[in-house]
């Protein structure tokens, strides 16, 4: 199992619409996440600073790299970037975090 913790940034405004969108997550993209192995997936949001912070954990012999790859995934992310900071292929500005402490 690997964890994995991301940082991303919402636009101003949007914190309602990101969570309903999120509430209202396509089965499809759920059921695509999980064939790639993600699991415990959870978003938080700084409302101070609009930081939304991601942690999920991928099964063994699982790796992250092919997600981008998929097209429910790209479409996923072209439905988003208007309220959240993406790149020109509207996929998300993410900042990967490095693990300082894990407690079990």
């Amino acid at each position: 199992m690997t964890r994995v913790g991301l940082k991303m940034k919402l636009t101003p405004g949007f914190e309602v619409e990101y969570k309903k969108r999120h509430d209202e997550i396509w089965p499809d993209l759920k059921q695509k996440l999980t064939e790639l192995g993600v699991y415990d997936y959870v978003i938080y949001l700084d409302q101070e600073t609009h930081i939304l912070f991601a942690s999920l954990k991928l099964k063994e012999n699982h790796s992250a790299d092919s997600i981008p790859d998929q097209e429910i995934v790209k479409k996923w992310w072209a439905y988003m970037q208007d309220i959240m900071e993406t790149k020109a292929d509207h996929s998300p500005v993410e900042v990967t975090l490095q693990e300082v402490f894990y407690m079990d």
